[in-house]
C-alpha cells in the first residue's frame, strides 16, 4: 500500500507543486494594488448580501418567516458566488494563459484546477464569516453537520465539471463566454437563492414546482448546505419533498456525470489547445 501511495506521490509531484504556485500567485494577483486587498473576499458578498436583504427582504417581503433566513440568504449569497466565480474564471483561464501553454510543458487541466481552488479558498473565507454570524446569533447546530463534508465534495465536483468542460470548449468556440453569462443568470433565478423554497409553491399552489426545482444539482447542492448547517427544520430539501429515490439521486448523477464529461471532453482536446491558440 506505501508503495502505491509512494508511486503515484512521485507521480504527480511536478503537477502538485506547478498546481501550488498557481493557486499561490493567482490569489496574489487577484487582490494585487487593491486597498483593501483580500478583505474584498469577504466584503463582496457582505455588500451584496446587504443589498439584496435590503430589496428582496424589507421591501419585496421575500421570506420564509423564521429568524434564521437572513442568515440563509447569506450562505446561498456566498455558496453562488463560488459556483459562480470557479466557473467564470475556470472557462477563460486556457485562453487566458495560452502564453505559458506554448512555452512551457505540464498537464494543461492544472490551470483549470487552479482557478476553481482559487475559488474554493473564497468560499472558505466566506463560511467562516457565515459560521461566525451563525454563532452570535445563536444557531442550533445539529448532527447534519456531519454531512457538509459530502455536501462540499459534491459541489466541487459540479464546479471543477462544468469549469473543464466550459474551458475545453471556450477554447474552440469563444461565444462560450457570453453565453454562459446568460445562463448563469437563468440559473441564478431559477435556484432559490434569495427567495425561499415555500414561496413556489405558495405563488404556484402547486408543490410540483419546487420538486422539480430541487432537481437542479446546484439548488439541491446549496438547499442541502442550508439544511444541514442552518436551518434543518425550514429548509425543505429533496430527501425531504422528494419519496422516490430514484427521483432524489437525480441531480447527484447529474453532478457526477457532469465532472465526468468535463474530465472526457478536456482530455480528449488539451493536447492541440496551444496549436488552436
Amino acid at each position: 500500500m506505501k508503495t502505491i501511495v509512494s508511486k503515484l506521490q512521485e507521480r504527480y509531484r511536478y503537477s502538485r507543486i506547478v498546481l501550488k504556485e498557481m493557486v499561490k500567485t493567482d490569489f496574489k494577483l487577484r487582490y494585487q494594488g487593491s486597498f483593501l486587498g483580500i478583505a474584498w473576499s469577504v466584503l463582496k458578498p457582505l455588500m451584496l448580501f446587504c443589498v439584496m436583504y435590503v430589496v428582496f427582504v424589507k421591501f419585496l417581503k421575500f421570506s420564509d418567516g423564521t429568524p434564521t433566513f437572513p442568515l440563509v440568504l447569506l450562505l446561498g449569497i456566498g455558496l453562488w458566488n463560488f459556483f459562480a466565480e470557479a466557473t467564470n474564471m475556470g472557462l477563460s483561464a486556457i485562453v487566458g494563459r495560452g502564453d505559458i501553454l506554448r512555452k512551457i510543458h505540464f498537464p494543461n487541466y492544472i490551470i483549470v484546477v487552479s482557478a476553481t481552488v482559487g475559488a474554493l479558498i473564497s468560499l472558505a473565507i466566506n463560511m467562516c464569516v457565515v459560521l461566525v454570524f451563525c454563532i452570535f446569533s445563536r444557531v442550533q447546530f445539529t448532527w447534519d453537520v456531519l454531512w457538509l463534508p459530502l455536501n462540499f465534495i459534491e459541489f466541487y465536483a459540479l464546479a471543477l465539471g462544468t469549469a473543464l468542460l466550459l474551458a475545453a470548449l471556450n477554447v474552440y468556440f469563444r461565444d462560450m463566454q457570453h453565453i454562459w453569462e446568460v445562463l448563469m443568470q437563468v440559473f441564478f433565478y431559477a435556484t432559490p437563492i434569495i427567495y425561499p423554497l415555500s414561496l413556489v409553491t405558495e405563488k404556484t399552489g402547486n408543490p410540483i414546482f419546487a420538486k422539480v426545482m430541487l432537481l437542479s444539482p446546484p439548488a439541491q447542492i446549496i438547499q442541502d448546505i442550508r439544511h444541514n448547517l442552518i436551518a434543518p427544520e425550514t429548509t425543505p430539501t429533496i430527501w425531504t419533498q422528494v419519496h422516490n429515490w430514484g427521483l432524489r439521486s437525480i441531480p447527484v448523477v447529474i453532478t457526477f456525470f457532469i465532472l465526468w464529461l468535463g474530465i472526457h471532453i478536456f482530455r480528449k482536446y488539451s493536447q492541440k489547445f496551444a496549436e488552436v491558440l
